[in-house]
Parts: structure tokens; sequence; C-alpha cells
């Protein structure tokens, strides 16, 4: 879903002065933070020193991308062809000058971009160029890792390992991992966090909220807070290994009786809030499709066990890995079905309310079934209120009431139409949006954004996302029911009942699209 935005930048005399006092006065801020007992007493003295430049960049990069929306689209007649062209235009110089900003900071700076490029409410010229993020990782020496290591283990590590290779098999913006053999010849990927990171993201945090603080305040129409404070839940919770292997054994629990899926386990002896060490397991990326090719796995069925795992954890299990690209997910030629899906990084995941999650369950039976009345009584009850129309086009990519076939988008009356009123929405409408979801949709929203992408990327239709949401979203709606404590009978029975309802809806999807051929 796409609003076209209505930027009005006054920089004006007291913008200036407080964009000199954001300069010097963060780089100050920086150099009083506190760090945790964790850190080492060098990281506590170079990390507010490196803070100075980095946070500068950071002011500086903001200042001047302010300054560019304010004069390129002066004089400019606001929702003319014009105004959107310029628009375009300095929404791609600036996710450049943003892109240069991560880059050079890198750390957390980088993880932000990542975050950002992954929400579909940001200006396509931002998640565009922000994508390439997503492999930008320079390992860290081995000589810093190797301290981190006897630090948190206690041991030197020719005392715990049979070889430990130095290179990392895969490195990202907060840590890198290695593979090693354990003396009992046991096969395992030892995950290490880069150290000085805690005081690192306590400086960046606190400018990118100053940031965002400084922009709200001169500028009202725009209201970024909702942004930062989730990205600061979000890396908060990634950085504690400790979390991050509970919520691997949670998930390997729920996935227990699928063929698909595979959970590293976690070597809980050698496992701390800095090093996880787990299981090491072989694949190739989701999305390569090359050695889906060579190895003769079908990409369309791991699009297809891809989505329904995942559909299963926001409609039945409520617990969502928020985390979901390609370099997370790995596909092995190993299993009874030619493929195995090995989920990694289990660091962010979202544990759903369980009101919003039976509330976004009928949202789904809602929107297949078109219930226009009961689509805007859950948008109410989820907060959304006059914007819940626009559920159906962000999540199916049709209007509430199309006529067209689920999956094969508008037709062009209706995108013509739909242009029009979206044309009426400022920059002020996609924020009271924003601000209005709970924390739990913007997760939500996150999550089938990037399942979209690799979904596009193995080249199955887009049906194969929408069949499984229903099936898992009738699924989730059903009593919660174990073989264990409840009788066969009424077991089979739930089963049974939702089967039937699943069976209903895809009748519905059928005669819709006999209908629309006629």
């Amino acid at each position: 879903m796409t609003f076209k935005q209505n930027f009005k930048l006054p920089l004006t005399k007291k913008t200036k002065i407080l964009l000199l006092t954001a300069t010097t006065g963060t780089a100050a801020l920086t150099l009083y933070t506190n760090t945790t007992t964790t850190d080492s007493f060098t990281n506590k003295i170079t990390s507010p020193i490196h803070a100075v430049p980095r946070s500068s960049r950071a002011i500086s990069t903001i200042a001047l991308t302010i300054a560019d929306y304010k004069l390129s689209l002066r004089n400019l007649p606001v929702n003319s062809d014009s105004y959107y062209q310029k628009l375009s235009e300095v929404h791609l110089r600036s996710a450049k000058r943003i892109l240069k900003l991560c880059e050079e900071n890198k750390g957390f700076y980088v993880k932000a971009g990542q975050f950002v490029a992954s929400l579909k409410q940001v200006p396509q010229e931002y998640s565009l160029m922000l994508s390439s993020l997503q492999d930008q990782a320079v390992p860290c020496s081995f000589k810093d890792i190797k301290q981190v290591l006897q630090s948190n283990l206690g041991r030197d590590l020719k005392n715990i390992f049979l070889s430990f290779d130095e290179q990392p098999v895969a490195a990202a913006s907060i840590a890198q991992v290695h593979h090693a053999i354990l003396k009992d010849h046991q096969e395992v990927a030892v995950k290490v966090q880069y150290p000085g990171l805690e005081s690192q993201m306590k400086i960046d945090i606190t400018t990118m909220s100053f940031l965002s603080k400084s922009v709200a305040w001169l500028f009202p129409d725009y209201r970024f807070n909702w942004l930062v404070t989730e990205f600061r839940e979000v890396i908060s919770s990634e950085l504690d290994f400790i979390q991050e292997a509970r919520n691997s054994e949670k998930t390997g629990k729920n996935f227990k009786n699928n063929k698909f899926v595979r959970i590293p386990r976690v070597f809980w002896e050698l496992t701390t809030c800095q090093v996880l060490t787990m299981q090491f397991c072989w694949g190739h990326k989701v999305d390569d499709v090359e050695f889906m090719k060579e190895t003769r796995i079908n990409p369309i069925k791991v699009a297809k066990a891809l989505v329904e795992i995942f559909a299963e954890m926001i409609f039945v299990h409520g617990f969502v890995h928020g985390d979901p690209h390609p370099g997370n997910i790995l596909v092995s030629p190993e299993g009874p079905n030619g493929f195995t899906l090995v989920i990694l990084d289990h660091g962010i995941y979202k544990q759903l309310d369980e009101g919003f999650r039976q509330d976004y369950c009928q949202l789904w039976k809602a929107m297949i079934l078109q219930d226009t009345h009961k689509i805007q009584q859950l948008g109410k009850g989820l907060g959304v209120g006059k914007y819940a129309k626009y559920l159906p086009v962000i999540f199916l990519g049709r209007t509430m009431n199309s006529k067209a076939i689920l999956g094969k988008g508008m037709s062009d009356e209706e995108k013509s139409s739909l242009k029009q009123e979206l044309n009426y929405l400022k920059v002020d409408d996609l924020f009271s949006f924003m601000e209005s979801l709970p924390p739990d949709f913007l997760t939500i929203l996150r999550t089938d954004g990037l399942l979209r992408s690799v979904i596009r990327k193995l080249g199955a239709p887009q049906n194969v996302r929408l069949l499984a949401y229903v099936k898992y979203a009738i699924r989730g709606l059903s009593p919660k029911l174990s073989p264990e404590s409840d009788s066969s009978m009424k077991v089979t029975f739930s089963r049974l009942r939702t089967n039937a309802s699943y069976l209903q809806l895809r009748l519905f999807l059928g005669k819709n699209a006999y209908n629309s051929h006629r």
C-alpha cells in the first residue's frame, strides 16, 4: 500500500540553531552514557570516543536530508505531477545518503537500515536502496572474538573444542558464526557477539532517539518515535543470546511433529548472553534457486512449505519469528521430502497477544469472504478505525469490494479508483494509521513483507501464501486440543470441523473464480 506524501519542511533559524546544538550536545551526551559491567575497561573508554564522529555523521546527514526536502520541493504545487516527480528524486537522493551513513557507521546503523528496508510503510526508494545492507557485514578479528569466547566460557578453547575454524562461516551486524567440532566429535555452530556492543547500542539508540524527537518537535507532521521504539525493543532482545536459545527451543517444540522444519539443538553448557552454541546444520539460503535446480528441489514446494511454517507460527502458535530474511532460513537436501527448511537466528520473536491472534484469524476469514461489516468491526477492535477498509489492499492486493479473483490483482478500473482515493490522503493519515496499529500488527506486517519477497524470488504465485494463510487462520480459530489430554473423539471432531470450514472457504473462492470468467 502506498500513500503519497505531503512534505512541509520549514528550515527556519530555529532549525539551524537546534541542529548545531544537537551536533555538539549529542556528542557530549554520549561521553556520559553508562556501560555495563560486562564490558571491558577498554571498551568503556573507547566506545564514547568512537561515538562522537558516528553521532556527528548521523546528525549532519539528517540535517542535509531535511534541507534537501525543503529546498527541492519549495514553490511546487502540492499533489501536482511535478511535485511527486521531484519528491521521488529527493527520496532516492536521501536514501543513498542514509545508505552511506549506515555503511560508514556500521554496527547498529546497519541493523537499523535493514529494519527500515523490511518495512512496507516507508517510500519504495528507501526500502530498495537500504535492502543492499542485508548482506553487508565485516567480520571481527579472531583475536577479539577469542577474548569474548574465553571470558564467557571460562576455559581455553583447546580444552573445549577438537577444532575451531577461525574464519567465520557467517557474519552479521551484531555477531558472527564459527564452525567447530567438540571433543566428542559433534559439529557445532558457535555464534559470538562482537565486543562492546551493549555500550555502543546505548549510544547509538540515544542518538537515533534524539534525532527522532528533534525532527518530530520541529515538524509535527512527522512522527517517527514508533519506529525508534520498535527498533530499540527488537535490538535489545537480539543481544541476549540466552533469550535466543529459549526462543529456539520453544519453536522446536512447536514444530516437533513437522517433517519440513529443523531447528538446531542448543548446547546449553556452552551458551551465555554473548555466546550461543548450536548444532551445525548445512544448507543454502532459501532463495538460492540455482542450488535447488542443481539438487532437483522444487522451489514452488519450498515456497509452500515456508509459508505454511510461518502461517502456523502466526495464526496457531502466536509465537512469530520476526526476521525471516533468506540468510536466516536454509534449504537442506535432506529429509523424507527431499528437502528440509532449517530456521536460524531466533533472536527476534514476538509473542502475540491472544486476543490479537484471534482477531487476526477472524480478519483473514472476513477478508476472504469479503465481509465488509466484519472487517470494519475488527478494524475498530485492532485500533485502525476508518483505515480498516485498506486492510484487504495491504494483505490481499485488492479493495474491500473487489470483483477480481483472489491473487490476480485489481482491474485497471479498481486501480484508478484506489489511486484517486489515495491522492486525498496526506502523510498525516499515514502516520495516524501507523500509530494506531498495535505493536503485534507491526511485527506481522514486517514478517509478511519479508515472506512475500522470498516467495516472489522462488517464482511461486501469491496464491500459495493466501491459501496457506486462510488454512491456518481457520485452524487458529479452532479450540486448542491435545491428543494426550483430550479424548480421541473430541480431537477428531475438532479436526473434521476445521477441515470443513477450510473446504467451505476453498469452495467459495472457486465459485468466485468461476463467476468472474463467465
